[in-house]
């Protein structure tokens, strides 16, 4: 299934994208696409469903995250070895663990914010994990019986916020449209194997990023499993699991950040396309 949230900012309602990529209404079956919602049993309610019976959602809709009231949004940094290179960092022996304000979450399609004085505001297409089932101390072989699905994630950072300014990668990676989820969720179901999906993400129509989940280094069941050693992941919970070479910062023979008016598009194989519009505040 496709699961997502169309309407409003705030207001956001829950839906459902239709074999034929219909938008359709789910008020009627649940509240929103929340952690009360994404354990396997009402999943597979939803999943039972006849999609044709429910109401078409008619015309242009913004669609907000995918999922509401994310508890912790967990960024994982410098997972795919070729990006640890274009940073000149080596490839880490554990994963690297940062969080995201959530704050920062958004819709797949709003704007992206440079903040005031920003110089330097990257892009990073990610594979986002969305927690399904509580997950506290859990192995490898069990991991995978928490996950409700998978989204596409923008882990947008300013970079000298994120570099040059003691104590955590946090600051530079928390401002407001920071943190876009979506456009939907996909159930594990239409996802067999999180590792082989390519990401891309391009500026004005050039692709900056062509990788595959293949390369990453800490793969999805080890995530959650170390994880799970210091944090309980709560059904909502979303992991953005890294990102591969080609971000802004990387670029040779300097590094290109993003500008206001640009375009930003992003996308991981089969969980669709953010598509964003870079603002400038203030």
């Amino acid at each position: 299934m496709k699961l997502l949230r169309w309407g409003a900012t705030g207001v956001e309602k829950p839906g459902l994208l239709d074999a034929n990529g219909t938008l359709r209404d789910l008020r009627r079956v649940v509240a929103d696409i929340n952690g009360d919602m994404l354990d396997a049993a009402s999943l597979g309610r939803l999943a039972a469903l006849d999609a044709t019976t429910l109401p078409i959602v008619e015309g242009e809709q913004r669609l907000g995250a995918c999922v509401a009231g994310v508890g912790k949004l967990i960024g994982i940094g410098l997972n795919y070895s070729d990006h640890a290179a274009e940073a000149g960092l080596a490839p880490p022996g554990e994963p690297i663990v940062f969080h995201k304000a959530t704050s920062s979450i958004c819709g797949p399609d709003d704007d992206l914010e440079c903040p005031p004085g920003a110089k330097t505001l990257d892009w990073e297409v990610e594979l986002g994990v969305v927690i399904g089932k509580r997950a506290k101390y859990v192995s490898k072989d069990a991991a995978m019986l928490h996950v409700a699905g998978y989204c596409t994630v923008n882990d947008a950072s300013e970079r000298d916020s994120q570099m040059k300014h003691l104590g955590q990668w946090t600051k530079g990676k928390s401002h407001d449209s920071f943190g876009p989820l979506g456009p939907w969720l996909v159930t594990t179901d239409e996802v067999p194997d999180p590792h082989n999906l390519r990401l891309t993400a391009s500026v004005d129509g050039q692709v900056m990023q062509d990788g595959s989940t293949a390369a990453m280094i800490f793969n999805v069941p080890s995530l959650i499993a170390y994880l799970s050693r210091f944090m309980t992941l709560e059904p909502g919970d979303v992991i953005a699991t890294g990102t591969p070479a080609g971000v802004g910062m990387g670029q040779k023979p300097q590094p290109i950040y993003l500008q206001p008016g640009q375009v930003l598009s992003l996308a991981v194989e089969g969980l669709g396309e953010q598509r964003h519009r870079v603002v400038a505040l203030g």
